[in-house]
């Protein structure tokens, strides 16, 4: 791009062209003229948008929230009766062991079955 300068001589106004090391006079209606050729178009005025009047809300509506429901609880499957008495087999077996071995076997079989029943809520 070619630059120009503006130079003040004896109160004159000049312009240096890039061309010509020349510096010529410089009339009020040629730097005017010079101005608007190199000046960026103005930016167009934009009118404002125009603002709506919103009336007042006559009642806010009330909104309900409903709760998501809790999943019920589901009810667990119920054991085969092989698969039961294994589960007594064993709870006998930790209770039994919890006493040393030592006891009745049929009081700590019969411990192990209120046991599991409560687990599985017979």
């Amino acid at each position: 791009m070619v630059e120009q300068k503006a130079k003040t001589v004896a109160g004159k106004k000049t312009v240096a062209t890039a061309k010509s090391k020349t510096v010529a006079p410089v009339t009020k209606k040629a730097a005017v003229t010079a101005v608007k050729k190199t000046a960026a178009p103005a930016a167009k005025k934009v009118a404002a948008p125009a603002v709506k009047k919103v009336a007042a809300p006559v009642a806010e509506k009330k909104v309900t929230v409903r709760k998501a429901a809790a999943p019920k609880a589901k009810k667990a499957a119920t054991p085969s009766p092989e698969e039961r008495y294994r589960m007594v087999e064993m709870a006998a077996y930790f209770i039994a062991e919890r006493h040393g071995f030592q006891g009745n076997s049929t009081e700590h079989w019969a411990a192990a079955e209120r046991e599991i029943a409560g687990m599985l809520g017979e």
